[in-house]
Formats: C-alpha cells, sequence, structure tokens
C-alpha cells in the first residue's frame, strides 16, 4: 500500500512539472514572437528586461537641483494642492 501511495506522488509531482515546463516554454516562444514583431517593426521594446533596465539607471548621472529650483518647485506644488482642495471644498 505504501508503495501506491509513493508512485501517487510521484506521479501527482510530474504532473505539476510537466505543466511548469509548457508554461515556461510557451513563455519564451512568446517572447520571441515579440523580438520579432519589434524587429520587423523598428520599434522598441516596451518591457525591457529588469537587468538591462537596473543597469541603465546606474549608470545614468543624477542631476541635482539648486536649493532655489527646489523652492520653486515645492511652491508649485502647494499651489496644485490649494487649488485641488478648493476645487473639492
Amino acid at each position: 500500500m505504501a508503495n501506491d501511495s509513493i508512485v501517487a506522488q510521484i506521479d501527482a509531482e510530474i504532473l505539476k512539472l510537466s505543466q511548469a515546463r509548457s508554461l515556461v516554454a510557451s513563455t519564451g516562444k512568446a517572447a520571441k514572437a515579440v523580438e520579432r514583431i519589434t524587429k520587423k517593426t523598428g520599434k522598441a521594446k516596451k518591457a525591457a528586461p529588469a537587468a538591462k533596465a537596473a543597469k541603465a539607471a546606474k549608470a545614468k548621472k543624477r542631476r541635482t537641483l539648486s536649493p532655489e529650483a527646489r523652492e520653486r518647485i515645492a511652491e508649485a506644488q502647494r499651489k496644485r494642492w490649494a487649488a485641488q482642495k478648493a476645487a473639492q471644498a
């Protein structure tokens, strides 16, 4: 009886693995199809891989704002909040 339950568990695991494999395989095909379409149309991909995005973000230099610019931006935001609050009232 123990052997039957072990075989049943193994069969269940094989089924799960085959489903996971088919899902991964179909995802890869979809990604390749998108690549082919973007190459043909010349349009850039909408979703870049996370590794590429992280690498590109690290490579860019951050810009710094002057204190005056920060204050102007903050004041403009306060005005937008005030206008929004007045519109709600």
